[in-house]
């Protein structure tokens, strides 16, 4: 019995007034998981780099599962072609069910949303809640600032250098895609 595609959980923004080059990332982002034979889990949005994203991977083949809270269907506009389009209550729930769907997971530059992700999806690694990977693809220093604070945080004694090691930070779609591939085995 083969070992099922990797499913890759993206996180990024549902803003429709970010510049053309982020929605393009997210474009590449959902053609490279395709090429690879992924799958994608994200926030369940046709708005923006979400819905870039999905409609990428998707032409591409790649299955795409949205989860999203039923109070955001309307404000992130849910996305109809979605090949699992999963409604949840709460962001709690929202972020549990992508959590456990996903094999990988990978922040593009976002808002406080995607952040806010991130830093869970991350802590929970630090801390061997789970041993999958977790890459911030930063081609254009977004994270920059946000990195540079994290580092202060270890400096201070407020995290250990582990912590700041367990989240990769790649600067093009290729090297991230790559970083969250399994080991071969």
């Amino acid at each position: 019995m083969g070992r099922h595609p990797l499913a890759l959980c993206v996180y990024c923004g549902s803003n429709d007034n970010v510049p053309r080059s982020y929605l393009d990332l997210a474009d590449d982002v959902g053609a490279g998981l395709a090429t690879r034979g992924w799958s994608l889990v994200w926030g369940g949005s046709s708005a923006a780099m979400m819905g870039a994203l999905a409609r990428s991977a998707r032409r591409g083949g790649a299955r795409t599962v949205g989860v999203i809270p039923q109070g955001l269907v309307n404000l992130e506009k849910a996305d109809p072609e979605a090949d699992d389009l999963v409604v949840v209550n709460t962001m709690r729930e929202r972020k549990r069910e992508m959590d456990e769907r996903a094999d990988a997971f990978l922040a593009l530059p976002g808002g406080l949303g995607t952040c806010e992700e991130l830093f869970e999806i991350w802590t929970s690694r630090y801390l061997n809640m789970h041993q999958k990977p977790v890459v911030v693809l930063d081609p254009d220093d977004h994270y920059a600032g946000l990195l540079e604070w994290c580092r202060e945080l270890a400096g201070r004694g407020f995290t250990s250098q582990a912590a700041i090691d367990a989240l990769v930070v790649a600067r093009t779609v290729d090297e991230a895609l790559d970083a969250c591939a399994p080991p071969p085995s």
